[in-house]
């Protein structure tokens, strides 16, 4: 019963940021609508919508491409797809396809424009370092993204900050061009652009917040699913670690895939001397003794890794390995 309150309560804790951020974010769209009008307002977000929808649509094309992502069939794959097959049943969903992505790092990641068109990837690095039981709670996770249809969310969330950088350009552009005749409207001009400029950033952190949070949910997700917190604690743990173990060449090799990923390789060096003072034992993984350990301790991370938290799609691995202990 301690159990179910105290994940109750640490949810509720995360949709009550998540609703804060969504709440913010539609008072900008408010503001915007004061700035500029309501057919100004319409207009551009036409564009920006245009321009998403076209993305949007085209994503799966994209990543199958840039991920290099191959499908794989039930007599290729059985065990990966059992997994995949049991896990979406629980969750309710149509089962995704299955893929292998041929990069060099050990992860996994969902994408797909829909529920009935979701899609899971696994690099061929991560079903080798992975137990079964991790490698379970890793496709939980991604699973739960699908079924929490968090990439329609980000990109529908994506389109205030593309409105504001747009309006941005715009008035900035038309300053240097000396476009407006009307002289306290040009004197005005760069102190909008400077506005502009400064909702823009604080927009795009709230998207970043607000997918911080979408992977608590898939975490929570993934336990919801079945999964001890265990597993998927110390599948993180390994992927970490796997991170922190790329050349300088692989990093650049996959930088602009980071986030897709179940953590960010950029900070993975960081990570993983704080995950490491975890493993107690020094086994390699993180079991659930570690990780009730990790339940009654405090957690405390550095200004430098809050700031740098702030500007990343993914939680602090820290602190989001002590949330994984709030479930057990």
């Amino acid at each position: 019963m301690i159990v179910n309150l105290g994940r109750r309560n640490s949810m509720f804790s995360l949709t009550m940021r998540m609703f804060f951020i969504i709440g913010a974010l539609f008072g900008m769209v408010y503001l915007l609508v004061s700035m500029i009008g309501q057919q100004g307002f319409l207009y551009n977000l036409t564009i920006a919508g245009i321009i998403l929808l076209f993305q949007y649509l085209l994503s799966p094309i994209i990543v199958d491409f840039t991920m290099k992502v191959k499908y794989v069939s039930e007599e290729e794959e059985p065990e990966l797809h059992k997994m995949v097959e049991e896990l979406a049943e629980r969750a309710g969903i149509p089962k995704p396809k299955v893929g292998i992505s041929e990069l060099p790092i050990a992860n996994a990641f969902a994408y797909g424009r829909t529920i009935r068109d979701g899609r899971i990837a696994v690099t061929r690095q991560i079903m080798q370092i992975l137990s079964k039981e991790e490698l379970r709670a890793v496709l939980g996770h991604e699973i739960s993204h699908i079924k929490n249809r968090d990439m329609l969310v980000i990109t529908l969330v994506s389109v205030i900050p593309m409105i504001l950088y747009y309006l941005y350009n715009l008035v900035f552009i038309s300053g240097l061009s000396g476009g407006s005749n009307n002289k306290d409207s040009s004197n005005l001009g760069p102190f909008i652009g400077m506005f502009l400029f400064l909702l823009y950033f604080i927009s795009n952190l709230l998207v970043l917040a607000l997918s911080r949070i979408r992977e608590y949910f898939a975490d929570y997700g993934s336990v919801k699913l079945g999964n001890p917190p265990e597993h998927l604690a110390s599948a993180l743990y390994k992927l970490v670690y796997n991170s922190a173990l790329l050349s300088s060449e692989k990093k650049e090799q996959i930088s602009g895939a980071k986030a897709f990923f179940i953590n960010d390789p950029d900070v993975a060096e960081k990570e993983i001397y704080e995950l490491s003072q975890i493993d107690i034992n020094r086994n390699y993984k993180i079991d659930r003794s570690e990780l009730e350990m990790l339940k009654r301790a405090r957690v405390k991370i550095s200004l430098t890794e809050k700031m740098m938290e702030l500007l990343t799609t993914h939680p602090n691995m820290l602190k989001r390995i002590k949330k994984l202990s709030e479930y057990i």
